[in-house]
């Protein structure tokens, strides 16, 4: 698999989710056999840069490469200075985001609002584009309601700009992440076009990831919640992806060792009260399929440091020690 330049390790990567998928996760999924990783999507507007915020999202430091920024906006110049602005901070491969479906994002017309309007997407396809030097790749849905489905035209469109890898997310905006994702949309818009299209959407299990490689025809699938909690998920597709066998699940003592350095590297990251904040969503994840997972949970959301969350980690996991893990299904945990 490649991109631009870039020979990527394999086909199987991270999907870009805010909040989330911020440099500490994208070098952990990386570490366990991810082969491309894309930040949290940055704002185009130039008022917002050099917020907080904003550079912390676009930070690669130390991350192996290649660097991948995601950019979100309405605007064709904003988003064409953006993409300079980054590219001039190091990023090495530009995405933009028409697939978001979250409504302060979408009521801003960007994200897959962009879908209702292709000629404004296409400005922003060819502006982009033309703005960098670097590959510019292009995330979004099949369109923004079941009535109006539009992916084909869009990946053509995008294919023309000089778009050189397409990400299509199964589903139209209006969807969310309800029902199931629509593999036959991807599979013609992988026939229609000649540059990489990569599968994303309700890829949860090693079967389900070669399913979807074979059904659509894609050159890649992206793996977004499932990753949440579960990162070795990339290591267990890769073994079982070029084996046909699986991976037995982490021992207990493994992902605890996993989640150590994960948050030592969140808090390093996000220093001490934003990342004690922060961390909680990763531990719930990581701990929700452990007996008592949901009660340490609840307990660990009330500790206010660093050392306090390290010290209640370690005391859950010596009580587990040499046990391997057992999780639930993704889809029972979606519905749970």
């Amino acid at each position: 698999m490649q991109i631009g330049s870039y020979v990527l390790r394999n086909n199987i990567f991270v999907a870009p989710m805010a909040g989330v998928t911020d440099r500490p996760f994208r070098q952990l999924c990386k570490e366990l056999g991810a082969g491309y990783a894309v930040s949290e999507m940055a704002a185009s507007n130039p008022k917002l840069w050099e917020t907080e915020k904003s550079t912390r999202r676009t930070n690669h430091a130390g991350e192996m490469e290649p660097k991948a920024v995601q950019i979100a906006g309405a605007d064709p110049q904003m988003l064409a200075d953006c993409a300079k602005h980054n590219v001039d901070k190091g990023a090495q491969i530009i995405d933009i985001n028409m697939g978001c479906p979250v409504k302060k994002v979408c009521n801003a017309w960007c994200g897959s609002a962009l879908l209702q309007h292709e000629s404004l997407v296409g400005d922003i396809l060819d502006a982009v584009v033309g703005a960098v030097d670097v590959p510019v790749t292009l995330k979004f849905r099949t369109g923004w309601d079941r009535a109006n489905k539009n992916a084909l035209t869009i990946a053509r469109m995008a294919e023309s700009a000089g778009i050189q890898m397409l990400t299509l997310h199964g589903r139209t905006r209006t969807d969310g992440y309800k029902g199931d994702a629509e593999y036959d949309t991807i599979a013609a818009v992988k026939a229609a076009v000649t540059i990489p299209v990569v599968a994303n959407g309700d890829i949860t299990t090693p079967e389900k990831a070669k399913y979807v490689l074979e059904v659509t025809g894609a050159d890649a699938i992206m793996i977004g919640r499932a990753a949440q909690g579960r990162p070795w998920i990339f290591r267990e597709i890769e073994h079982f992806l070029a084996t046909g066998e699986h991976l037995p699940p982490p021992l207990i003592s493994e992902v605890r060792h996993l989640m150590d350095n994960h948050l030592k590297a969140h808090y390093e990251f996000y220093g001490e009260y934003l990342g004690v904040r922060t961390a909680r969503k990763h531990i719930g994840w990581y701990v929700q399929d452990l007996v008592n997972g949901e009660e340490f949970r609840q307990q660990m959301n009330l500790l206010t440091s660093c050392e306090e969350q390290l010290d209640a980690v370690s005391q859950f996991f010596d009580r587990m020690a040499g046990e391997r893990l057992q999780y639930r299904p993704f889809e029972e945990k979606m519905a749970a």
